[in-house]
């Protein structure tokens, strides 16, 4: 019979929300092109570069930003917990289960207490990776540090942490 802690757990989270941001981005850049492409500037130079430099930047930092955190994808193994954001999966971050002391569930995770959406860090809370407000999955880490991750299903993803923190592997094989 297989071992049952052998599977991987997987996850993910979506926030439909930073596709509208994002169009938002895209606008700004389609802006800076117009401008550097169509405009009769009458006052100079320097004003249409920094006009057309200005929106295309700002363009591609807002792309960047709400593609990149659009979806979070998790995964447990019996080694690590595994994220990856938005569609490269980048940022990502890996975190060896021998460097988690618990998991734990929190039913109400909201952008408000992170400041915000994307991979974020405050003083006396810890990291978190925050797509959307609802479920997540908090990690008390070894450190001393949490980190928390909005994500569906987060109460199974607990179950199969603990599951893995109480039948950790013996040299590479199934406890039996």
């Amino acid at each position: 019979m297989k071992d049952d802690r052998s599977r991987v757990w997987t996850g993910r989270a979506t926030n439909r929300v930073q596709w509208l941001l994002a169009l938002i981005g895209a606008a700004c850049m389609a802006l800076g092109i117009e401008l550097a492409v169509a405009t009769q500037w009458t006052g100079g130079l320097a004003p249409l570069v920094m006009s057309v430099v200005g929106c295309i930047a700002a363009g591609l930092l807002i792309l960047a930003g709400t593609v990149a955190f659009v979806h979070v994808a998790v995964s447990v193994d019996d080694d690590a917990l595994e994220v990856r954001c938005g569609h490269l999966g980048l940022p990502r971050r890996r975190i060896p289960l021998t460097q988690v002391l618990a998991a734990e569930f929190e039913p109400r995770v909201t952008p408000r207490h992170w400041g915000g959406w994307g991979y974020r860090w405050r003083p006396g809370k810890g990291t978190a990776v925050v797509v959307r407000r609802g479920e997540g999955l908090v990690l008390r880490l070894s450190n001393g540090h949490d980190f928390t991750i909005t994500v569906d299903n987060a109460e199974e993803a607990v179950r199969t942490i603990r599951d893995r923190l109480r039948h950790p592997l013996a040299g590479g094989a199934a406890e039996a």
